[in-house]
């Protein structure tokens, strides 16, 4: 279900079932795009975005397209928090697999998603921070050109360059295969 302006009137009224549309239409999005940020624990941070947006809710203004460029810029700060942490101290956690309850996937399965998702990172990694970002918003969030100006502090016309270049790059990286292995 595509998020409406209705259905942000709704949450909005403390409607819970059309927060809870609003979160499962935008939490896979914010996933996506803190994964491909490099982001180490995206479930998480997106969980922190929410909370955010949750807080916040009754003030943003916009209807559906607000909501979700509200959305997104709390996920870009997120990002930028969660790299500055990360360069100021990292944490490391040893992995106990004594002490994991949880059930996983075969083997089999895991490894053949992550080598497509390894994939598609490094090759949105081969394009330079800017026309990678711009995309990334664009396409993997869906947001309009002038949201994600507004994101990324860039005109409107400069959001639209950044695009076609990095679109335009992605195009010659997946049509010559040794170009990805650089």
């Amino acid at each position: 279900m595509r998020m409406t302006d209705e259905l942000v009137s709704a949450a909005q009224a403390g409607d819970a079932g059309a927060l809870r549309e609003i979160y499962s239409e935008l939490s896979p999005v914010v996933i996506g795009y803190l994964a491909a940020k490099g982001v180490p624990d995206p479930e998480a941070v997106t969980g922190d975005v929410f909370m955010t947006v949750l807080k916040s809710f009754d003030f943003i203004t916009g209807g559906a397209a607000g909501v979700r460029t509200f959305v997104m810029s709390v996920a870009h700060a997120r990002m930028v928090d969660d790299a500055r942490r990360r360069r100021r101290r990292p944490v490391l956690t040893p992995y106990l697999p004594e002490t994991d309850a949880r059930v996983s996937e075969s083997a089999e399965h895991v490894a053949l998603d992550g080598m497509a998702t390894a994939s598609i990172v490094a090759v949105l990694n081969q394009l330079p921070a800017a026309q990678r970002e711009v995309v990334l918003l664009r396409v993997m969030a869906d947001l309009s050109i002038e949201q994600v100006a507004q994101i990324v502090e860039k005109s409107p016309g400069a959001v639209k360059q950044l695009q076609r270049r990095g679109l335009l790059a992605l195009r010659d990286l997946l049509e010559d295969p040794a170009e990805q292995s650089r």
